[in-house]
């Protein structure tokens, strides 16, 4: 992880700036659910009414809304209306002082409201209970002599003690007379009040009441009973005591609780419609306005959202795409100043795979990492706060599904990580087994291996497939299975929400928004988990990439190096050894030779002598291990690796070309040679005639690694290439190999012709090569055997006899000692 991270410091301030963005898609799309819920509670169920105070009430409601408040409430209540003509309107208060409002009027608002809202129905049970009262006041009355069935309630419901109250009181004072006549038989009595019309029942008992039609949820037109102002009558005369207001209240108040404070709400909130529409407010615009509010709320976020998702993937993926040529060029880079050692030691094969396949992996995680590893803390954040402020209290169903969820992920991380591990070798191994295929299919297909080396790649091939295989069956579990705890859980939400619903203690918008916000909680645990199984397969090409990076050449610059001014030619090895790195024995021993400006150095020996190795040690390919090379007498590595190489044209054992025209081929080491000198090194190279053959001669396209061309064209251009660059000394590793005897002695003649001033070190395996160089170095076993002209190795060296036996008749050897003669 620390790899990753790493790799986002240069882009500290866009990572900053995609937070701020995140920060604001998530506050967007947290918001939606509530306005979703805001829609559903109080734009649909509440009408869009958002509070218990009607924005406007009359005079009359005013006063009567007042019957249940204590002194406390009712200096509150008067504190947020003003008087405007007839009516009283709501002053203009905020939403927090608004709320502890409802909170604080809730029950006498409620009781108000049930009282203002009594059904026919009910309203002629409560006169039944007040005959039977009544009745039996006067039994009692008359059993102990008593004057009269004053005061009969008690133990009765609070609208119902309230008008048993009011009748009785009232009957005794007006209408005693009808009254008593009706109740000579009350069984009768009771009988005739369900004939009886509220008005009717109203004016036999004096009750001030009044009666009214309206339309419930449903739309439904119902007859009501307004028994207020009898309330409110009694009051006033004395006859209901502050002790019974007070009872009526503390019993709505368990009503309350028992029956749920949401229920209640909404039944204020019906009072408040009611109070609206009497007062004159349009209730069905105020409806539609609020609705329309929040829905260009709600598309306003989803724009803002949308906005900030956009930008958010926009430079998410601008820093994956950093980071990946960031990381790629550090590789290129770093790999570009390797000595053989370290190509050596991290392989072709595995280096390409880090600078591609490795690479490719984190630029990935990375647009990933910013897209979702730092929006899910975010959706969390949010959801948990957005959780808090629906009130639903069902945190425990959130934190089942997250344990449930971590504890999966954690199994399937702890069965899937191991192959995850050792998948990023398997690709090495795989591209390792392609490359060497690719390249030696020409003698895989003349040795007739061709089944063989299928069977190498199935194997490898395979290997890769089982385990990619195996960690796509887990993953496959992953998704399926967090959709199913994601449903269950919404089921449970639903299952548990009903019930509060139906309790009247949760309302069904803030049910459906929690249920989104525990989606959205569950969600970007979903996104923590998911990506701290891709994290660790991009950590390990992360910590691949960062060896590459973090793995200095053995050869490099020393820190007093300076550039070769001017050349002279000549190179001197003294007592130089030579060993591999982690190698025990030395490669080469003790060798000590000098080449000359103007003569030609001739190494030669059997396979595995070192010959190679030691024309490796002139550019600094490696470094010496014991005694010195040196310059125009500067030890080598006092000189910098550019000046040092600048100086030296070497032809390797294997001719290299790049994709591009013969003349940007032999341009290579020297870009602005003319076209003269091009035409010149080619000529000495011996390429001049099968380049003329071409349609377009100099122009003519040479394939990626010169697969178009034949191998002794490919050395003579590679020869061509080291001459263009004129430089003091050129090294020829065994370069004359693929050339016909003809062409090997004509490019040998014309060389020393036209390079007379040129330090020349020839690798050679034929004699005839050599056979006029200055001097000849024969190794055996990585030092030095011989060292001479070739007819003093012929009487002095007996391995170089044997090699000269070896590719020699003895008539060309005899004729070769005579003309020493």
């Amino acid at each position: 992880m620390k790899y990753l991270i790493r790799n986002l410091k240069p882009y500290a301030w866009l990572v900053v700036l995609i937070a701020v963005f995140l920060a604001v898609q998530g506050f967007s799309e947290m918001s939606m659910p509530t306005y979703t819920q805001n829609i559903i509670d109080t734009g649909i169920q509440n009408r869009g009414i958002e509070h218990i105070l009607p924005t406007k009430t009359t005079a009359e409601e005013y006063e009567e809304a007042q019957i249940f408040m204590n002194a406390s409430q009712k200096k509150q209540w008067k504190a947020a209306y003003k008087k405007s003509g007839k009516n009283y309107v709501r002053k203009n208060l905020n939403d927090e002082k608004l709320e502890s409002l409802d909170d604080k009027l809730l029950t006498p608002i409620v009781l108000s409201y049930r009282l203002g809202h009594t059904t026919p129905s009910s309203f002629r049970k409560m006169m039944k209970q007040q005959v039977k009262q009544i009745a039996e006041a006067k039994k009692k009355a008359a059993a102990s002599g008593a004057a009269g069935a004053s005061g009969a309630s008690a133990g009765i419901s609070q609208s119902q003690a309230a008008a048993n109250q009011a009748a009785a009181n009232q009957a005794g004072a007006s209408n005693q007379a009808a009254l008593l006549s009706l109740m000579q038989d009350p069984d009768a009595f009771l009988k005739k009040i369900d004939s009886m019309s509220v008005k009717e029942l109203a004016d036999l008992f004096q009750l001030d009441v009044k009666t009214f039609k309206a339309k419930d949820e449903n739309g439904k037109t119902h007859t009501y009973v307004d028994i207020r102002p009898a309330m409110q009558q009694l009051i006033d005369n004395g006859q209901m005591s502050e002790s019974t207001i007070r009872t009526m209240r503390d019993q709505m108040n368990k009503t309350v609780k028992t029956t749920g404070s949401q229920t209640m709400k909404s039944m204020a909130i019906r009072y408040a419609y009611d109070a609206e529409k009497s007062a004159g407010v349009d209730v069905d615009a105020a409806q539609i306005s609020y609705l329309w509010v929040c829905g260009r709320k709600m598309i306003g976020m989803a724009f803002l959202m949308v906005l900030a998702a956009v930008f958010v993937s926009y430079y998410a993926s601008k820093v994956g795409a950093a980071v990946g040529r960031d990381l790629r060029a550090k590789v290129f880079g770093n790999v570009i100043h390797y000595s053989n050692a370290e190509i050596d030691r991290f392989q072709t094969s595995s280096l390409i795979t880090r600078a591609t396949n490795d690479v490719q992996q984190v630029q990935m995680v990375t647009t990933m990492m910013l897209r979702m590893v730092l929006y899910a803390p975010v959706l969390g954040i949010w959801g948990i706060v957005k959780v808090y402020q629906t009130h639903a209290n069902m945190s425990w169903v959130i934190l089942l599904g997250v344990a449930v969820i971590m504890a999966f992920v954690l199994t399937l991380m702890k069965i899937a990580m191991p192959k995850f591990k050792i998948m990023q070798t398997l690709v090495d191994k795989l591209n390792g087994v392609s490359r060497e295929i690719l390249t030696g299919l020409m003698v895989i297909r003349a040795f007739g291996r061709q089944k063989k080396e299928e069977e190498r790649f199935d194997e490898a091939n395979t290997d890769l497939m089982r385990t990619q295989l195996f960690t796509n069956r887990v993953m496959t579990f992953m998704m399926p299975s967090m959709m199913l705890i994601m449903n269950g859980l919404a089921v449970l939400i639903t299952w548990v929400a009903s019930h509060r619903v139906n309790d009247g203690t949760l309302q069904v918008g803030a049910m459906t928004a929690f249920i989104t916000y525990a989606m959205i909680i569950i969600s970007s645990f979903m996104l923590i988990t998911v990506m701290s199984i891709v994290l660790p397969r991009a950590g390990v090409a992360a910590e691949r990439i960062d060896e590459v990076c973090r793995t200095e050449t053995t050869v490099f610059n020393r820190e007093n190096a300076h550039d070769v001014k001017t050349v002279q030619g000549e190179l001197v090895f003294d007592h130089v050894d030579f060993k591999y790195p982690g190698a025990e024995e030395n490669v080469l021993s003790d060798i000590s030779f000098t080449a000359k400006p103007g003569e030609t150095t001739a190494i030669i020996g059997s396979t595995g002598s070192g010959k190679s190795t030691l024309v490796n040690l002139i550019p600094r390919f490696y470094d010496v291990t014991g005694g010195k090379i040196t310059l125009d007498g500067t030890d080598i590595r006092d000189l910098t690796l550019h000046s040092l190489r600048d100086q030296i044209g070497f032809v390797p054992q294997k001719g290299i070309l790049f994709s591009g025209s013969i003349a940007e081929n032999i341009r290579y080491g020297r870009p602005d040679a003319s076209m003269e000198e091009v035409e010149r090194a080619a000529k000495i190279a011996q390429a001049e005639e099968f380049i003329e053959d071409k349609d377009e001669k100099y122009d003519s396209w040479i394939s990626q690694g010169g697969s178009n061309v034949s191998g002794g064209q490919k050395q003579r251009l590679a020869i061509a290439r080291a001459i263009a660059k004129r430089p003091g000394i050129l090294v020829f590793d065994d370069s004359f190999s693929a050339l016909d005897m003809k062409t090997d002695a004509k490019l040998r003649e014309v060389l020393a012709e036209e390079e007379k001033n040129t330090t020349r070190i020839v690798v050679a395996q034929r004699i005839s090569t050599i056979l006029n160089a200055e001097q000849i170095i024969v190794l055996d076993d990585g030092k030095i055997a011989g060292c001479g002209t070739n007819q003093e190795l012929l009487d002095s060296c007996p391995v170089y006899q044997e090699i000269a036996s070896s590719q020699l008749s003895e008539k060309e050897l005899e004729a070769m000692r005579n003309g020493r003669k």
